[in-house]
């Protein structure tokens, strides 16, 4: 294992592949994939994309790799990393390629051990959340025969709404801990007043949601705190880690990453290729330990191989050959390299924000910068597609995200722009 850095405390590395090996790949993946055009096929309930819209014959997809693989339509229903059960044989060739980017994602990037994980590329972050806190549920109502009013999901204020989701789905109760407004770290003194109150209230069996770059600000929760707090108490808990935003940079730019398999608390992670990675929607990541996936599974799905553990089932075989490509693509170095240059541009603006004497949020580590709302007017938000903190009333904050496709030049006149405003407001 090949170090990227002489201060983080993962050792990540996986060979970058040219275009020309990953051309062969894919291919030899759906060669040994079974082909609707060419075999005698009655039984499944699928085929290639429609002929008309999305004829294979021309030339083009001969070095298309990705589209010939969208067009070929494979089904990746069910969890390819386990060992019982493949998924539906027919389309082995491409399963094999994303249980190789589930273990790629969990063991490079995520300092699992080999074979420690299990996983599938899900249709985004919100499954994903939704599919730990279903496993951690049926966990708690299997071993410990909890009732649905005695667990309790806890989480940040910052957190994604996909938990609120989880929420209502899984009839179980949300303990939302308070941050602090410049900060946006949870309040620890009132988190233990939420805890005592939940303990007073019957609840026994917990789910910890930390965010690795929360969805407006790019924050990270305290795990140290919240672990020893639950653990002081004696308390049953297990932890997913919402890195939906944060798993695609976070683990390349930070000089010290605590949300990784090397803690022992961490037993789920969710991360989105469709962001940072520009992946297609629809790809993103479930990485969970061995033995958790069995919680979820669906023996009702007799009809499928080795049944089904998934929250969507069927599922697009394409997009996790997309996320293999871009990975394989750049390599660990490349990414990383990658990944810098978005903080670095970043740092940019920070710089010009200051100068400028407009007050912001950022975390070190991550691309995002969010802005006290009255900082920023609303014409020049609105000209920049800043995003607000709520649609509602009275928003209190604009964001900013860091993308590949924004340059120095968007940077400096949005800067101008602002500065501009009150002088001569923009048409």
């Amino acid at each position: 294992m090949k170090l990227l850095s002489k201060v983080n405390i993962l050792s990540m590395f996986w060979k970058r592949l040219t275009a020309e090996e990953i051309k062969h790949r894919v291919f030899a993946a759906l060669h040994e994939n079974m082909d609707y055009r060419k075999e005698c096929v009655l039984g499944l309930p699928g085929t290639h994309l429609d002929e008309i819209e999305f004829y294979d014959d021309a030339p083009f997809l001969e070095q298309a790799a990705f589209l010939s693989a969208f067009i070929a339509n494979p089904n990746h229903i069910g969890c390819h990393t386990l060992q019982e059960g493949q998924g539906e044989s027919a389309f082995k060739g491409t399963q094999k390629l994303e249980a190789e980017l589930i273990n790629l994602c969990a063991e490079e990037i995520f300092g699992g051990p080999r074979g420690g994980q299990d996983g599938y590329v899900a249709s985004g972050g919100t499954e994903a959340n939704i599919e730990a806190v279903w496993i951690y549920r049926n966990y708690y109502r299997e071993i410990f025969g909890a009732k649905d009013e005695q667990i309790a999901i806890v989480h940040s204020a910052d957190s994604h709404y996909s938990i609120s989701k989880a929420v209502n789905l899984l009839n179980i109760h949300a303990i939302i801990l308070p941050v602090e407004e410049q900060t946006r770290m949870i309040q620890e003194v009132e988190a233990k007043h939420l805890l005592a109150k939940a303990l007073g209230k019957g609840y026994k069996y917990f789910i910890l949601v930390l965010n690795l770059g929360s969805t407006m600000f790019g924050s990270v929760d305290d795990i140290d705190m919240l672990t020893t707090l639950f653990e002081e108490e004696d308390l049953q808990f297990r932890i997913h880690i919402d890195a939906a935003f944060g798993g695609f940079i976070y683990p390349f730019t930070s000089t010290k990453n605590k949300f990784t398999f090397l803690n022992k608390h961490i037993t789920s992670i969710s991360i989105d290729a469709h962001k940072l990675l520009q992946a297609p929607y629809g790809t993103g990541i479930f990485l969970i330990r061995k033995g958790w996936m069995q919680y979820v599974k669906t023996a009702e799905a007799s009809y499928v191989p080795g049944t089904d553990y998934t929250l969507c089932g069927s599922r697009s075989g394409a997009n996790a050959i997309a996320v293999w490509m871009i990975l394989m693509g750049y390599g660990s170095e490349g990414w990383k390299e990658k990944m810098d240059g978005l903080i670095a541009k970043k740092k940019t603006l920070c710089t010009e924000l200051d100068h400028a004497g407009i007050r912001y949020f950022s975390q070190p580590y991550m691309n995002i910068i969010t802005i006290p709302y009255s900082e920023i007017p609303e014409p020049v938000a609105h000209k920049y597609y800043l995003v607000p903190d709520t649609y509602g009333e009275s928003p209190m904050w604009w964001k900013i995200v860091i993308m590949g496709h924004v340059k120095s030049g968007m940077m400096e006149r949005f800067i101008k722009d602002v500065l501009d405003y009150d002088i001569e407001p923009l048409l």
